[in-house]
């Protein structure tokens, strides 16, 4: 006899949730943050409110590729994470900024070994010849230092400063698409809002001059548990 595949059943929340969401309506920003803050049941943890942007770009194309690094003006609400590759001194005033972990080669190797406890890794451009070699490990996870996201620079103290107060780190997928974490649905929908509307402003600001025609297809908002909102900014 074929095993029986189970069913998935959204809970009552999320149904409710849903109930309010009108699935081809596009909402205004105040009314979508309205509905994901208003659920009836409050989640055991603070869950994420995520941006999704649909781009016009052709990700084939290298010209047409968006990707960077962004401080949200009221944050994210998570403390990042953050490593530093660089030498001698240097590395003791990344640790003193708020690195988890700062060294040269000796950190390096470590990496690619295989520990990967951490959300972003800076680098100076001195320690490049090393930290290079970990494209391999780095690349796959998203965490391998690049100048165009302001990962790999000679001011690493601003840079671990930056990350550590909630700057983040995006990129377009495959299909074109970023996936944007926001801030955290106990923040007030004002300051919600500032981040999506400052995201979405600094992602016009960066459109590639080979896209041509619109630019941005759609946007979308949600939290973790909540319905996926499209809406009008």
């Amino acid at each position: 006899m074929p095993r029986k595949v189970g069913v998935y059943k959204p809970s009552r929340r999320f149904r409710e949730l849903t109930s309010k969401v009108e699935k081809d309506k596009l909402y205004s920003l105040d009314d979508a943050l309205g509905i994901l803050k208003g659920g009836s049941k409050k989640c055991k943890f603070d869950e994420t409110v995520d941006l999704a942007i649909k781009l016009t770009i052709d990700p084939k194309q290298a010209d047409q590729l968006v990707r960077g690094s962004f401080s949200l003006p009221k944050g994210t609400g998570k403390s990042l994470r953050v490593i530093c590759f660089a030498d001698g001194a240097l590395a003791e005033e990344a640790k003193k900024a708020g690195a988890v972990e700062a060294g040269g080669e000796d950190l390096a190797k470590r990496v690619n070994d295989g520990w990967l406890d951490f959300d972003v890794a800076i680098a100076h451009p001195a320690t490049m010849r090393y930290v290079g070699r970990l494209g391999r490990v780095l690349g796959p996870k998203g965490l391998m230092p690049s100048p165009k996201s302001g990962t790999v620079t000679p001011n690493i103290i601003q840079a671990v400063k930056e990350f550590k107060a909630g700057k983040i780190e995006y990129r377009n997928d495959t299909f074109g698409n970023l996936h944007i974490s926001i801030g955290k649905l106990s923040f007030s929908k004002e300051d919600l809002a500032d981040n999506v509307k400052a995201m979405v402003e600094h992602i016009r600001a960066i459109r590639p001059p080979t896209v041509k025609g619109s630019y941005i297809d759609r946007i979308h908002l949600t939290s973790t548990m909540g319905p996926g909102l499209k809406i009008e900014v």
